[in-house]
């Protein structure tokens, strides 16, 4: 059991708002004792019902697993034929950084995606999604 002010910062709301869902019944499981409200959590927040009007609460917006993913650079393949260069042309796309290589080994489950319609913000229609934690390693890179 916690407070309105635990309660507020678990939903990443502030205090007013949750007396507001408290006062209309949203809250599940919370009494009050007293003068203080006391708040159950389900696995580790408060468990808060919907409403009938206005936009999804963003306390339930579920954080997407960040995913690699890898494309082949098809700029970079026709500029080392033009200049008779060697430069990396496989594009590796992490939450942290984008990085270039020659080969890549993917340890784990991964995906082939092609949307043609709908490409990737770098121009990419092609490209492997890797699930988070899965090791995308290489041999070479800069």
């Amino acid at each position: 059991m916690i407070g309105t002010t635990q309660a507020a910062k678990l939903l990443k709301i502030c205090t007013q708002r949750v007396r507001r869902l408290l006062k209309e019944g949203r809250i599940k499981g919370a009494r009050k004792d007293g003068r203080f409200w006391q708040i159950p959590l389900f696995n580790g927040k408060p468990k808060v019902t919907k409403g009938l009007r206005g936009p999804k609460p963003n306390w339930r917006k579920r954080t997407s697993k960040a995913l690699t993913r890898i494309c082949v650079n098809q700029h970079y393949i026709r500029s080392n034929r033009k200049h008779g260069t060697n430069n990396p042309v496989v594009r590796v796309e992490s939450a942290k950084s984008v990085r270039y290589y020659h080969d890549v080994e993917i340890a784990g489950n991964c995906r082939l995606v092609y949307r043609p319609n709908n490409p990737l913000s770098c121009g990419a229609q092609l490209w492997i999604e890797v699930a988070e934690g899965v090791m995308v390693t290489s041999f070479q890179g800069t």
